[in-house]
C-alpha cells in the first residue's frame, strides 16, 4: 500500500497552508526519522549549494544540520501555490557551537506526488549573524 501524506494535491488555500504548518510543525521537531517521511524515497533536493537524492540522504542532511544548528527555531509562510506546487518563504534561527546566533532566511519551491509526498525541494538560503538579544522566533 503506498503510504499518504494528508493534504494531497491538488490544493486550495486552506490545504496549501495546512501543508505549510504541517512542515513548519515537522521541522521543528528536529527529528530527522520523523521529518524525512513527508518526502518520496526517491526525493530531489537543492539546499544551498548541496545536491541531495533520496529519502535516505535526507535523513543524513537533516542529522547533521540539527547537529550544527543548535536550539534551532523555524517559521514558514505560504507564498504561492497551483495544483501539486507551492512556493514557501522562511526564516529561522540558530546558534553554532561557538554560541554565535543566526537567522537564515530562504525560499523553497515545492513539488508534491499524488500521495501528498514531497517530490522535489528547492531551496536558496541565506545566513545572516545576530546578537542573541535580536533573536525573535
Amino acid at each position: 500500500m503506498q503510504e499518504k501524506r494528508y493534504p494531497l494535491p491538488p490544493f486550495n488555500m486552506e490545504t496549501a497552508l495546512q501543508k505549510v504548518q504541517a512542515a513548519e510543525d515537522a521541522w521543528n521537531t528536529k527529528d530527522p526519522e520523523k521529518v524525512c517521511l513527508a518526502y518520496t524515497e526517491d526525493t530531489e533536493w537543492r539546499n544551498r549549494t548541496e545536491f541531495i537524492n533520496g529519502r535516505e540522504q535526507v535523513k543524513q542532511f537533516l542529522k547533521s544540520k540539527w547537529e550544527k544548528e543548535l536550539d534551532y527555531k523555524l517559521k514558514k509562510e505560504l507564498w504561492g501555490f497551483k495544483e501539486n506546487r507551492m512556493a514557501v518563504r522562511f526564516e529561522y534561527e540558530w546558534h553554532d557551537a561557538a554560541g554565535q546566533w543566526y537567522r537564515s532566511y530562504g525560499n523553497e519551491l515545492w513539488e508534491f506526488d499524488e500521495n501528498g509526498l514531497m517530490r522535489k525541494r528547492f531551496a536558496s538560503i541565506n545566513d545572516l549573524a545576530i546578537n542573541e538579544s535580536d533573536r525573535y522566533l
